[in-house]
């Protein structure tokens, strides 16, 4: 079996197409409508050449960095995906042991198939809390003071998703809303999503995900908490510099996966605009499209 291990991403990716049910393979590997920003996430990066310096000692290498004050054995963390309960029977329980070893920060999903508290006790690391605002603020409110209760440093704001993108292949294959059990006895759920064709995962977000969501909720997710907030889903430098001026303790250069508004920019190809326009008042990071360390 060791000799059979995947060495790279892609042969991951291949693996995980025949062991899983094709509507959890679809839903995890896909993006909005035409998949067009999917594809261009990844294309984007084989645009980009080194320009490789020599005669330069590499013999010890320290790759090592800070955000928002910790510390992190590389440039690398863990972004925030859903329901990986879908993937492995461990969930996000595993994922974030396997940040720990790894020294970085990992950034759980408000969609974890697991509990926050089962991950907070998981391990000693440091971790980040990823929040939508809903409808009913009372909702997104008490996850955060769970996470802040449990040691969590930081919140990640999605402000990409005031509505859930059209994802064909979900619609097509009937996508179940993946339990969700930090939810549980804070909202109910509708048994009847199961009546009707279509993504039962699209009609739950249109129920649940407020669409009036705007910069005045950075000002009120402030107002309730202590920790820094992160906005995600930024990839213009109008946005950057109002999250700057909003007060966010850092920008996630980010289209969703592509997930979300199809024909997006890749975000390989945004982020110098962004980097220009924060001006180094807080970190920026970037997802999507990322496939190897080159």
């Amino acid at each position: 079996m060791e000799d059979n291990l995947p060495v790279n991403v892609r042969e991951y990716q291949e693996l995980a197409k025949k062991a899983l049910p094709k509507m959890h393979y679809d839903y995890i590997n896909g993006g909005a409508e035409d998949e067009y920003t999917l594809r261009e996430n990844i294309a984007a990066y084989g645009r980009i050449l080194l320009r490789p310096r020599v005669l330069i000692d590499v013999s010890k290498i320290d790759m090592s960095t800070t955000l928002l004050g910790y510390n992190m054995s590389s440039p690398i963390i863990v972004a925030p995906t859903g329901a990986h309960k879908l993937a492995n029977p461990e969930g996000e329980v595993a994922t974030a042991r396997a940040a720990a070893a790894c020294k970085t920060v990992m950034v759980l999903s408000f969609s974890s198939s697991c509990k926050i508290e089962e991950v907070a006790s998981s391990c000693d690391a440091i971790r980040f809390y990823q929040l939508y605002v809903y409808k009913r603020r009372d909702v997104s409110a008490t996850l955060v003071r769970r996470a802040e209760s449990l040691g969590f440093k930081a919140i990640v704001l999605t402000v990409d998703t005031p509505v859930l993108g059209r994802r064909e292949a979900d619609i097509r294959n009937k996508m179940v809303a993946p339990r969700m059990p930090n939810l549980e006895g804070l909202m109910s759920f509708d048994d009847d999503l199961d009546s009707e064709g279509g993504s039962k995962l699209e009609r739950f977000a249109h129920e649940t995900l407020d669409p009036s969501l705007s910069w005045k909720d950075v000002e009120w997710l402030k107002s309730i908490t202590s920790l820094p907030i992160l906005l995600k889903g930024i990839v213009t430098a109008e946005d950057a510099r109002k999250a700057v001026e909003v007060g966010a303790a850092g920008v996630i250069v980010s289209n969703h996966g592509a997930r979300q508004l199809d024909y997006a920019p890749p975000t390989i190809s945004v982020l110098e605009e962004v980097v220009k326009a924060v001006a180094g008042a807080v970190p920026v990071l970037v997802d999507g499209g990322v496939r190897r360390g080159t």
